[in-house]
């Protein structure tokens, strides 16, 4: 599926609710809350710092896709077409400023 077909997917799962979209700073602190998830689950598998006991089993896999879905409600909320702007991003990684920024292999 393309990120497209993902924004539609959210946005009829959104759409059948009242309040549909939050507010941007809503959705910012939501996304902020699920980079913490991510930063702890990083922390648990590489860093020093174990589970308790209490804590649930998440994967890095779920939190990533947590922030996924949180950046498309944002995406959506202000109308932004993310194969687009991706695609933008990616030409400017290749061809613009950061054509030459590190060495190949």
């Amino acid at each position: 599926m393309s990120l497209k077909d993902y924004q539609k997917q959210v946005d009829e799962w959104i759409s059948q609710y009242k309040d549909g979209y939050w507010t941007p700073l809503e959705i910012l602190a939501h996304l902020t809350e699920e980079i913490g998830e991510l930063a702890r689950e990083i922390n648990h598998r590489y860093g020093k710092k174990t589970k308790k006991d209490s804590e649930t089993e998440n994967t890095i896999e779920a939190e990533i896709a947590d922030i996924i879905f949180v950046l498309i409600c944002l995406a959506n909320r202000e109308n932004i077409d993310l194969d687009k702007e991706l695609q933008k991003h990616m030409k400017e990684k290749e061809y613009g400023r950061d054509a030459n920024r590190w060495e190949r292999k």
